[in-house]
């Protein structure tokens, strides 16, 4: 499944690149691209785990950039 976010409060480029390097590592990703111009998140993961996939994904926001958001 391919599914793209929206990010509130994203505030460096450096950042989404973290943010994105940490996403790949995740058990069932397959592809993810954090755009930090566009705000958004498109990420392609295993379809009967994704919930569980995006709440891992949530986790490792949080823990780079605190105040970011991802709106779903």
């Amino acid at each position: 499944m391919k599914k793209t976010f929206k990010l509130q409060d994203l505030d460096c480029a450096n950042c989404a690149a973290k943010m994105e390097r940490g996403i790949s590592k995740i058990d069932g990703v397959k592809q993810v691209n954090v755009n930090f111009l566009t705000q958004r998140m498109t990420i392609e993961a295993d379809d009967d785990r994704f919930e569980e996939i995006m709440d891992q994904v949530v986790k490792t926001c949080k823990k780079v950039e605190p105040d970011c958001v991802i709106l779903r």
